[in-house]
């Protein structure tokens, strides 16, 4: 695994064990998308290291929604040891395999197998969500954190239909967008907010 961006020998060796854990329990936990398993040391680990240089050095905390495999927040996690990252899975055996992998890489994250309402945490200074739904609807599960902190930066990857959640999600909340494109799919875009606020 040769990730891009460059990052630690220690980091690679980690998301090496983390690669061998996928492959394991996808044979009995439907973890990823079947035909991107082979492909998944692009579509999920490069893809969600990407999102690395969008981190700020000064961010000390991130939370992830709907973490499933762990895809962005587990590999930002074991990329970025200096940050407290909390992931929301509410599937208990992803769960499960969210703490496999934190206990063999030796990475510590906090894990909530919970529906994201129902997580009473402080509002962090990162929230990364990839594949979980639309803009409008992650803005609305976020609101109790980006209320609490104006400073807090959303990142969410998105699909081909990000324009489109984009408009939708402007008939209902204010925000400062940056978009960027994905290195990993020619057809997906990086959405990074921040001065989110209701109208």
């Amino acid at each position: 695994m040769r990730p891009e961006p460059p990052v630690s020998r220690e980091t690679v060796e980690r998301l090496e064990i983390y690669h061998r854990l996928l492959v394991k329990w996808q044979k009995t936990i439907n973890l990823v998308s079947p035909q991107t398993l082979e492909e998944s040391e692009t579509r999920h680990f490069q893809d969600s290291l990407q999102l690395l240089p969008l981190i700020p050095d000064t961010a000390k905390t991130l939370i992830d929604l709907g973490s499933g495999a762990g895809f962005p927040g587990l590999v930002l996690a074991i990329a970025r040891p200096d940050i407290k990252v909390e992931l929301i899975e509410s599937d208990q055996r992803k769960g499960q395999f969210l703490r496999t992998v934190s206990r063999e890489t030796d990475i510590p994250v906090t894990i909530h197998t919970s529906r994201i309402e129902a997580v009473d945490i402080p509002a962090p200074d990162i929230i990364t969500a990839r594949a979980l739904a639309g803009l409008g609807v992650l803005l609305g599960w976020t609101k109790k954190w980006w209320t609490a902190n104006p400073d807090i930066t959303l990142i969410f990857p998105k699909g081909a239909k990000a324009d489109d959640e984009i408009i939708e999600a402007k008939k209902t909340y204010s925000f400062d967008l940056q978009t960027l494109p994905s290195q990993t799919d020619p057809f997906a875009k990086i959405l990074i907010l921040n001065q989110t606020s209701v109208l």
